[in-house]
């Protein structure tokens, strides 16, 4: 059986999203239904993720440019730095513009239970998904973010997580939301699984993997190695095995500029007490590494 997966990403700013994509893409189990990028630069993300489709042999996945600036707030990341890269690779460059709300709109009205939305990015499209059509989280089999910090966090600069904080409006609305299950993955947990830069290299030696390379190379002039946070989020979906959640509620800070964005997790006290969100409390690395390497290869 395969499982219906819709990615929200802003694929190339940290290279993790394309690592995530490139699992996605290998994983016999995913039946990636479409794409939707998201923050500055929507359409060059765009292209990025649709180089990779085409590498992947997968160059009819849709993808939808989606939100190019937060609800409110002023623009954080307003540029695609990796997409420097993208002349190496063949891509698309005309994709439907002002249509991706209404493509996850319409997607997951069309399969109702059956879609995981896995979103890697600020979370603007999802919010405005929500408030256009609330019925849509209650229709979603499951979200899966790659969002906050809910535990102590040694790596972690402090407690703030970078897609929560580039649109805090949105990620409150999102964690407002009511989907059958609700599950983040947050630094605290992405920050202990890594890899060096000579390792990656090493390591990343599939044919799908070969655009994220080139697009690492502006990656790794500011930093030695990959946080594999957002290919972290993606492969729970598929092996329950791999990190420990806890259920509880997730409240997001609005108050001072400086916190807005801060998750703020509670913990559910029994097991039958009400709780909207399940989020990761351990990881084994190992286990990830097997897994992400064991498909994509």
């Amino acid at each position: 059986m395969t499982k219906k997966i819709i990615l929200d990403t802003d694929i190339g700013s940290d290279i993790d999203d394309a690592v995530c994509l490139a699992y996605l893409l290998s994983q016999p189990e995913c039946d990636l239904l479409g794409i939707t990028t998201v923050t500055g630069e929507v359409e060059k993300r765009a292209m990025m993720a649709s180089a990779m489709c085409t590498v992947a042999g997968k160059p009819d996945i849709p993808i939808y440019p989606g939100a190019d600036m937060p609800l409110f707030i002023k623009q954080l990341q307003p540029i695609a730095r990796q997409a420097t890269a993208l002349p190496k690779w063949p891509h698309k460059t005309d994709f439907p513009q002002g249509q991706a709300v209404k493509f996850l709109r319409d997607t997951i009205r069309k399969y109702p239970g059956e879609i995981t939305l896995l979103t890697i990015g600020p979370l603007t499209n999802i919010a405005m998904l929500f408030k256009t059509a609330p019925e849509c989280a209650d229709l979603l089999k499951e979200i899966v973010l790659m969002c906050g910090v809910f535990g102590d966090c040694v790596d972690c600069y402090g407690p703030l997580e970078w897609n929560a904080m580039l649109d805090p409006d949105a990620t409150a609305m999102v964690y407002r939301a009511h989907p059958p299950r609700h599950r983040s993955i947050g630094l605290d947990v992405t920050t202990k699984v890594t890899m060096d830069v000579n390792n990656v290299k090493r390591r990343f030696q599939a044919k799908v993997l070969r655009p994220v390379l080139d697009f690492a190379e502006v990656w790794f002039q500011e930093t030695d190695r990959i946080t594999f946070h957002d290919p972290l989020a993606a492969t729970t979906i598929f092996d329950d095995t791999i990190c420990t959640f806890e259920r509880g509620t997730v409240t997001v800070d609005l108050g001072e500029p400086s916190s807005a964005g801060k998750t703020v997790f509670q913990a559910a006290l029994t097991a039958s007490t009400p709780a909207s969100h399940e989020v990761a409390l351990g990881v084994q690395p190992q286990r990830f590494f097997d897994h992400y390497f064991g498909l994509v290869k």
